[in-house]
């Protein structure tokens, strides 16, 4: 059975131990020189030191480094050498010409919520192309929007020794214990589609205010001044609230100011965990009496493309033709290789936001010489959604 790579480094060590290579007081190799001597990532020799440290092998001295402990004492001997740790001579020589020689590949652990062929898919292309171009693996776990299975999957991929973490966080704010102790600790840890408030982690996403003011813009020049925006809950998501900004941007500058009652912000059925007949169906009435109440709108902007669909069905079971009554831009759309796009939308460039991730997330420089925030521009695709489709 393979041993996970920070426990064959904590055997490489206690083996140095037990032989006397290592004696007491002597000084143990620190995080940094143990992760470029084994080719592991830093939070990888970090556990093994921290191992060390619980078994009272090593005594870890903040600001100096680590040193052997009494490692004689016949007590300390015992503690340190359960059956899953302890490695005869031989064998730990064998885990550590395996450390050096035997693991080339690096692995990179990619967290998503979930992915679609509207926004996801080619994200995930992206970060494999890249991976593969720096010889590298890629794992992949989907959390469905859970934050609790967000952290076991952080924990997982720590514990299986991986380089680096690709998040992309779910919805809401994920101010997860996990996720900041990576960040802390200079993991290499890269967020994708948005950005954390408060948490100094690199974020590769597209400049969702920007695109927003573009997509309102597009209506705006025809003359409209009457725009509905349909979007989730932000709830301290920032894509969506950079995304309401902007589309209130682009109404300030041409001196229109929305009503309260133009903005529904709280659909729910396209998010991970409530994609359910059931709460389709309610999103559908929402929709219904949204677009009832508000007779004088005359277009919308819609922060996902699976809720312009129910936008649209909403419209069409009222008799209602799009573009001709009612014009729709919305977020991102699947691919169209034949004909014209379903929806005029914000193009983000996915797989450039994977790759980004991808390079920075196996950048061995600095974090402190690199901006935290990495934009990728995106471009507006004209669909038949529009009159200017």
């Amino acid at each position: 059975m393979d041993i996970p790579l920070y426990e064959q480094i904590f055997n490489h060590i206690y083996q140095k131990i037990s032989e006397g290579d290592l004696k007491q007081g002597d000084r143990v190799p620190s995080e940094k020189e143990l992760a470029d001597h084994f080719n592991v990532s830093r939070i990888t020799s970090k556990k093994a030191l921290e191992m060390l440290s619980q078994y009272n092998l090593i005594e870890r001295i903040q600001g100096k480094g680590s040193f052997v402990a009494d490692a004689e004492a016949p007590e300390l001997r015992q503690a340190a050498s359960p059956q899953n740790h302890h490695l005869d001579a031989s064998d730990a020589k064998r885990a550590e010409a395996k450390l050096r020689t035997e693991t080339p590949w690096r692995t990179v652990g990619v967290i998503l919520p979930d992915f679609g062929d509207a926004f996801g898919a080619e994200l995930i292309r992206g970060i494999e192309a890249q991976c593969s171009l720096n010889g590298c693996r890629m794992m992949m776990k989907l959390t469905y929007d859970n934050r609790e299975e967000e952290e076991d999957a952080i924990r997982s991929f720590v514990k299986l020794g991986v380089d680096g973490i690709i998040v992309f966080p779910g919805h809401g704010e994920h101010y997860n214990s996990e996720l900041l102790r990576l960040v802390l600790d200079g993991f290499p840890i890269v967020l994708v589609d948005r950005y954390l408030k408060g948490i100094a982690a690199s974020a590769v996403f597209t400049d969702n205010r920007k695109a927003a003011f573009d997509a309102t813009s597009l209506l705006l020049k025809q003359g409209i001044r009457q725009i509905g925006f349909l979007s989730s809950p932000a709830d301290n998501t920032t894509a969506i609230e950079d995304r309401l900004s902007g589309f209130m941007d682009a109404c300030g500058e041409w001196d229109w100011t929305p009503k309260p009652e133009h903005f529904m912000t709280n659909l729910f059925s396209t998010l991970p965990q409530s994609f359910e007949a059931v709460n389709v169906g309610q999103d559908l009435e929402t929709v219904r009496k949204f677009v009832e109440h508000n007779p004088e709108l005359k277009a919308f902007i819609v922060s996902e493309y699976n809720l312009s669909l129910l936008l649209q069905e909403v419209l069409a079971s009222s008799g209602k033709k799009v573009p001709e009554d009612y014009q729709i831009v919305c977020f991102d759309s699947p691919g169209q290789h034949f004909g014209q796009y379903l929806f005029t939308h914000v193009r983000q460039n996915e797989r450039e936001i994977g790759r980004k991730a991808a390079e920075l997330v196996l950048d061995k420089g600095s974090v402190d010489d690199r901006p935290l925030n990495h934009i990728v521009p995106h471009q507006i695709i004209l669909g038949q959604s529009t009159l200017n489709g």
